[in-house]
Parts: C-alpha cells; structure tokens; sequence
C-alpha cells in the first residue's frame, strides 16, 4: 500500500462503473493521476484504510451523481462522499476541493447528497461522455497558480453536451464563453430581476428561451419540498411545511403565488424550466426536508426561472419546535431575495389558523387531496371525515374548521331538504368557530360567505364576507374562485371574469378553477368562449360530470341542439344532465322525452329539484308553472335560487310581478 496518492479522487455507485471509467481515462489520457476504486468487492479494513487515506490527500474528490446514486441509501460511496464533506469543515470556503459530476438530468434537491456538494457548480457529464473543455477544467483546478480560486465566486463552464477543442481554439473558446457570460449577466440586469448567486447547471436550457418567456414580475411557484428522511410516512411533514410556507407567501400582496393545487401537480415531475413556463412564474422555490427523531435539517433554494440562475439558498438545521419560525425564516428571506416589502407580521401570518400537530397536519392534507380529487357530494364525505379528524386532533386548528365548513356547505347544496338543512347549520357553526379562532383568515371568511351563500340565501352576508376574504389573502386562487362564481351569480360579471382569470393565473392546473371561469363566462352570455374554457374543464377532468351538461346548456343558449343534446346524454343519469335533456329534447320535438327526463330529475333530486323544475317549465313556455315551482324553492330556501338572478333558463320570466316579488324576497345586494 505504498502508492502515491492520487490527485483526482473519483466516487460513483457500482451502476455508474462504465461511465466512470470513462471519465477516469479521459482525464488519464491528458496526464492526470486518478483514483478509480474498480474492485466489486471491498478488501477489508486494509483496504478501507487506503480509501480513507486517498480521500484524505487526494487534491479534488469528484463525486458522480446520477438516479442510481439517488435510489441508492445505503453504499460504500456514500462513505467516501461523508469523509470528502468532513475533509471540507477544515478547509476555507474559497478551497476548491469538491467538483460534483452529473450523468443525468437528477437535480440538486433529488441527489440527497451533502451540503458542501450544493455549495459548488455541478458539471452534467451525460452517461459519462467527457469533453476536453472538462479536462481543461480540471487541469486548471490542480494547477498551483490556480488553486486559491473560488469555488462560490467563478461559476465554471457547464457542459451540457460532449464538445472537442484543439490547444489553438481554447483561446477562442475561452473569450466566447467570456462574452457569453457577460450577456447573459447585461440581460439580466436589464430586466431589473434579482441578482443571482450562481448558475445552476440543470437549469442552462432555460436562459436559452429566456427571451421567449416573460412571466409577470414578482411571481412564483413553490414546489413540495423532497421527503429525504428515508422514510416514506414522512411525506406528509414535507408537504406540510411547504403548504404552510406557500400560505405565507400568497398573503403577500405584491407577490404572485401559484396555487397549491397547480405547484404540487408537478410533485413527480421537478423540471424547473418546465413547470415555469406551464405555470407562468418568473422564480420556483424548491427545496428538501431530512427530519429524525427531534431535530430537522430544511434545505431551500430559490430559483430564477427565466434565466435559470439561483438567485438564493441556504440550509437550516432546527429542533423540531422551532418548525413555525423556521417557516417565517425561510419567507422572509424569499421575499428578501424577490425585493418585496411584506406587509405586516409575518411570523403571526405563517402561524394564523395552523397546528403543531403534525397528525392534524396529515389528516388536513388528505381533506384537501379529497377536496381536489372530489367529483361530486357523495364524494366530499371522506373530506369532511379528514377534517374532523385533524379537528380532534387539534381542537384549535382554525382551517380545519373552515374547511369542513366549505365542504359542508357543498354536501348539504345537493342533499335532500332535512339534512340539508343540518349540514347547513353544521357548517355555519365551523366557519364561525374558525372566526373565533383566526378572525384574519381569509379562508374562514370564504367559509362564511359560502354557507351565506348556499346556506340561508343571505347574499349580503356573503358579499361582504367575500369581500373581506379578497382584502386578507387576494393571492389565494380558493377565494378568487368563490367570489367569482358568486359575483357572476349577482350579475356583476367584470368582476366575476376578474377574479376568475385572476385565478387562473394562480392556479392554471385545477379543474376547478377553469370550472369557475367557464360558468361566469356563461352567467355573462359569453357562450362562445365558454365553450372554449369547458374544453379546458374536460381536459384536466374528463370525469367530472357538472361539466357536460353545463356545456351541453351553452350550446342551447347558441341555439345548436343537437351539440347540446350528444353532450348531455354522455353523462344521462346525473342530475343536472337530466335538466339539460329537459330542456333540448323539448325544443326538438321529443316532448315524451323531455317529460320523460323531468320525472327522472324529480325522482333522483331533493323535494323534486324545486329550482330545476322552474327552468324547465319556463323554457318549455309554461310561465305559470315556472313560477309557482320557483315559489317553492323559495319555501324550501333551495340553494339553486342563487342563480335565479342571472340564469339565461329563467330570462323569460323576469318582468313577471311573480318573479320581480321572489327577487325582492331575496334581497339581492346591490
């Protein structure tokens, strides 16, 4: 065991053996002296000695980073990785001692490595094939007059692709990439974005589209941070933390936040040019959560979308107790990064309506994953169900109750009249005890604005209690969405089409929110375009059933019937498709059918479907019908009647005295 060591340290995982041997003889080639561990099986304590040893004298440890390394736990490599981070406590930061290399697209947040390996530029080395502009690279690093250069200062060139240079064209290739990196710096200033730290080198082929993508300033996406615990039951914490720290952030006024529902579609999928451009965001915040038995190590990263710079990044290590200031820590200083004021107390808002308790957490997350997931009200009791759940947990937990008051409120609009009206009174308790607890959460005054809504037909309340839910969070893309549809509903329809794109903005991926827009496209006789947002709908959805007959409504209103009647027979046993054929196969003659279909609906639907009913009649042409249908409802207080003040179905029936009474009845705000 007497040989020298070497002055190149390569560590790899036994899968990456054939790449790495490629990048050991290309170095070899150019005269570098490398240590390339090929034995299969370790020999023994004398044998880990000499590792040890080599790691120890060795002048640069290039670890290879690749999927294989990532699936990977456990393994020798993994030693040889802790001893070369260990070697680098001793050394001062502008020693360059790591040179991370990459064999595939694995990011910074997927590798799990140590913190001094995300401190340096990674180099992509695709399946090992090695350029000489990499050698050249190396070369420059062990050379003595080069030793004292910065890792953290000199971003060195990435290498996305092999390339050849000969000993005349480096000179060349050394000023192109001079005045490549100093565009790209001019243009970033010029933009007035944020002033990066380093480039990431996963993120090079975003700064080539960066002058076809230009996302609203000050916007961002917050990714769920990567569970590196080794510990699959510990997703939830993760996707906890994130949740916490993207309310945060959306209660910034002068920020954009992407929803949670569009940011955590992409969970699987972390390509941050991709996600960027789909959600429309200038930045991404990204990050990895490793947590063991009382403390927690958070690693978070802010990345500049349109450049593929990273503006930010830091490491936080914590007792498990200091989780909520740890998630102000990591806000402020994002929004630090973005140059944006926060407004007010920080701290207060990442901790308004929240829990410490990370089971109330986890059954929290499953309500909302069942909120998003729902396709109907017999599927909003698991959410209800998840709800109670964190509530038990944690008596307190001010969000919990607003939403199980929302997904009340929702349950109780479809069922029949009895125990409407208890989940009715149950969520109108939820959303005043979630008041009580957080009287600043937005999402406790949507809760009250909906039950308002629905509930006990108090449009006034529910106005006003959206306007307030607007005022504390205008970012969050649930709120836009309900007091767009209500807004639609009251006829105020620039302001309806306002929010809604306003949250399509936010939250691009959620069914819901394009549901949200197509309807108050229809409430505004804008049939043609909502035609086009219910494609949107069925695309994200295409199980979501409301869908078909609120299209095949639309092209009534358009006058195609027969579009109209092949889109509502694709869902034929639900309810509101039954009012659809109703109505259509009555305007095409098929009066057996249209009766046919309305005693349907009035079998499968609370008290017949009171409000319904008045539709058809009045589109049938029986205006006395209608209105004592709509009497009815009124009697019942039928949540449909919410829509009674813009619903194209009932336009023949608005100068009727009978009509003009129920709308005076229901005190529609002005």
């Amino acid at each position: 065991m007497a040989e020298t060591s070497q002055a190149v340290f390569l560590s790899y995982a036994s899968q990456d053996a054939e790449a790495a041997q490629e990048i050991c003889s290309a170095l070899r080639a150019a005269g570098i002296q490398v240590f390339l561990d090929q034995r299969e099986l370790r020999g023994g304590d004398v044998w880990d000695q000499k590792i040890r040893r080599e790691i120890h004298d060795c002048a640069l440890f290039v670890p290879v980073i690749s999927a294989n390394t990532a699936v990977r736990h456990e393994g020798y490599f993994r030693l040889e990785w802790d001893l070369a981070d260990q070697r680098t406590h001793m050394m001062a930061r502008s020693r360059v001692f790591i040179l991370p290399v990459c064999l595939d697209t694995t990011t910074e947040v997927q590798a799990d490595v140590p913190e001094s390996f995300r401190r340096v530029q990674w180099t992509r080395l695709p399946g090992g094939s090695t350029p000489s502009a990499f050698v050249e690279r190396v070369r420059g690093l062990l050379s003595p007059e080069l030793a004292p250069s910065s890792a953290g200062s000199v971003a060195p060139v990435e290498l996305p692709q092999p390339m050849r240079t000969s000993r005349r064209s480096k000179p060349l290739l050394l000023a192109l990439v001079a005045v490549v990196l100093f565009a790209a710096l001019a243009y970033f200033l010029a933009r007035q974005f944020w002033i990066p730290k380093h480039v990431r080198p996963d993120r090079a082929r975003a700064v080539a589209n960066s002058s076809a993508f230009s996302p609203p300033p000050h916007s961002i996406a917050v990714l769920p941070f990567v569970n590196l615990s080794g510990d699959a039951s510990q997703d939830y914490f993760s996707d906890g933390l994130t949740e916490e720290l993207l309310n945060s952030l959306a209660e910034i006024n002068e920020l954009q936040v992407a929803a949670r529902t569009s940011s955590f579609s992409f969970k699987e999928r972390p390509d941050i040019p991709a996600i960027a451009h789909k959600l429309n965001v200038g930045a991404v915040l990204e990050g990895s959560v490793r947590r063991s038995a009382h403390t927690l190590r958070i690693t978070a990263q802010l990345i500049n979308a349109v450049t593929g710079f990273q503006v930010w990044s830091k490491t936080y290590d914590r007792d498990l107790g200091d989780v909520l200031q740890l998630q102000t820590e990591i806000a402020t200083a994002v929004a630090s990064a973005l140059k944006v004021t926060l407004l007010g107390d920080v701290a207060a808002k990442v901790e308004l309506g929240g829990t410490r308790d990370p089971a109330a957490f986890d059954a929290y997350l499953r309500a909302a994953k069942a909120v998003n997931l729902t396709h109907g009200a017999k599927d909003l009791p698991v959410a209800v169900a998840a709800y109670t759940e964190a509530i038990g947990l944690d008596p307190h937990y001010a969000l919990a109750f607003a939403g199980r008051s929302i997904a009340l409120s929702e349950v109780a609009a479809e069922a029949d009249t009895a125990s409407a009206a208890r989940d009715f009174d149950k969520a109108r308790t939820d959303a005043g005890r979630a008041l009580d607890l957080a009287p600043n959460l937005a999402q406790a005054h949507a809760a009250l604005a909906l039950v308002s809504e629905l509930g006990t037909l108090d449009f006034t309340q529910a106005s006003e209690s959206y306007r307030r839910a607007l005022a504390l969070a205008p970012g969050n893309a649930e709120v836009l969405r309900g007091s767009g549809i209500f807004a639609a509903r009251m006829g105020h329809f620039d302001a309806a089409l306002a929010a809604t794109r306003r949250a399509l903005v936010l939250d691009p991926l959620a069914r819901q929110t394009h549901s949200a827009y197509s309807r108050a496209l229809y409430a505004a006789r804008r049939y043609r375009e909502a035609l086009v947002a219910f494609a949107g709908v069925m695309s994200l959805d295409p199980d979501f059933r409301s869908t078909y007959a609120e299209r095949g409504l639309t092209y009534y209103g358009l006058g195609d019937l027969q579009s109209a009647r092949a889109s509502c027979e694709l869902k034929p046993d639900f309810w509101y498709s039954q009012q659809c054929l109703a109505v259509v196969y009555d305007k095409l003659g098929r009066h057996a059918d249209a009766e046919a279909e309305l005693a349907k609906l009035r079998a499968s639907t609370s008290d017949g479907g009171a409000y319904q009913c008045a539709t058809i009649y009045a589109q049938w042409g029986n205006r006395a019908k209608a209105l004592e249908w709509l009497e009815k409802a009124l009697r019942l207080r039928d949540p449909g009647l919410v829509n009674i003040k813009t619903d194209p179905l009932l336009d023949s029936l608005r100068k009727e005295p009978r009509f003009r009474a129920i709308e005076r009845e229901l005190k529609f705000p002005g």
